[in-house]
């Protein structure tokens, strides 16, 4: 899967990503961004990003997921929707990246959709952060 592959993103999770982007507490960037993902047990999970007066201080919509399906008792997750605004992609920062790596399996798919759920493009975790560092590094 390539962005020139891009295949639709399950609707389920797109509506979900939309939603909770609606629900971002952005008040210094404006940039809202959704997230939206599917436990290995079918479960969807959203979270949204929440922005601190101390930048560094916020939380992307991909931490708040991944939190969220922690507290709900799972640890791995198949696939990601991830929306922010207009057509611009909105791909995962460096720390999404690793914390997606931390609960999926390389074939797992990141999928980046614009404002009107057109899915922009389609990821394996392994093209969206080649070569990363994981828990069998540490043994």
């Amino acid at each position: 899967m390539t962005s020139q592959t891009a295949s639709q993103a399950p609707r389920d999770l797109i509506d979900a990503a939309l939603a909770a982007r609606d629900k971002a507490y952005a008040p210094y960037s404006k940039f809202h961004v959704g997230a939206a993902l599917r436990t290995e047990n079918g479960q969807i999970i959203a979270g949204c990003n929440v922005e601190n007066a101390a930048y560094p201080e916020g939380v992307c919509a991909e931490a708040g997921a991944i939190s969220a399906m922690v507290l709900s008792g799972e640890t791995r997750f198949d696939e990601i929707v991830v929306v922010g605004l207009g057509d611009v992609a909105c791909t995962p920062c460096g720390g999404c990246r690793q914390k997606i790596r931390e609960f999926t399996e390389s074939d797992a798919t990141i999928y980046i959709i614009n404002d009107a759920g057109k899915t922009l493009l389609t990821l394996s975790r392994e093209e969206l952060i080649p070569h990363s560092f994981g828990p069998e590094n540490l043994k």
